[in-house]
């Protein structure tokens, strides 16, 4: 779910963009149906997330989520790295997060007839509601976590309760980021070219 983070380990590069943004809507062995850059993406995404869930800074900061949020606490720390990235000047500088949000957008507006089905509706609404801008946002996370929330079949709390845990664990959640995102960074440069491992 982390979106912006996924965007930009892609390094503008548009097929490497679209399959890290739909990776978690191509399930199996499907990520063989595409061409090859955006294969590359695919398998990317996957790298990456299981570098996140590993890390022992996430491993904390799940824990300030777990007693309210249980299994769903990834899904929302993936969210929260998503609000100190959109909020990193080293990475986004004065007000570039609105262009990058938007060049992101065209990408994937150029591959739309490639997109999967759903992700091409999470798309509309990432592009009307500005998502990757908006994660920099404390609004802008109350609604992430909301949608998150009304998805979740399994997740009895309202919004209030992932967002008390960022709200009042705010600093820690910022440590563990500026511990995490560059080791992230560093892996993602060091991944072999041909991404052999799915």
């Amino acid at each position: 779910m982390n979106f912006l983070a996924h965007a930009y380990l892609s390094y503008h590069q548009p097929s490497i963009i679209t399959g890290n943004m739909i990776a978690d809507f191509v399930k199996g062995k499907h990520w063989q149906d595409y061409e090859p850059g955006i294969q590359k993406g695919i398998r990317l995404h996957r790298r990456i997330d299981a570098f996140t869930d590993t890390h022992p800074a996430t491993l904390e900061a799940k824990k300030f989520f777990q007693p309210g949020c249980g299994k769903y606490s990834a899904v929302f720390i993936d969210i929260v790295y998503d609000h100190f990235l959109a909020n990193d000047r080293s990475r986004f500088p004065g007000d570039s997060l609105a262009a990058f949000a938007q060049e992101v957008y065209t990408t994937l507006l150029a591959q739309h007839q490639l997109l999967p089905s759903g992700f091409q509706e999470v798309f509309k609404y990432m592009r009307e509601q500005n998502w990757l801008y908006g994660y920099q946002f404390r609004d802008g996370m109350y609604k992430t976590f909301s949608g998150i929330v009304r998805r979740s079949r399994y997740l009895d709390v309202t919004a209030d309760v992932p967002f008390a845990a960022l709200e009042e664990n705010y600093d820690a959640l910022s440590a563990s980021y500026q511990t995490f995102f560059p080791d992230l960074v560093n892996f993602v440069q060091n991944v072999p070219p041909d991404l052999a491992s799915v």
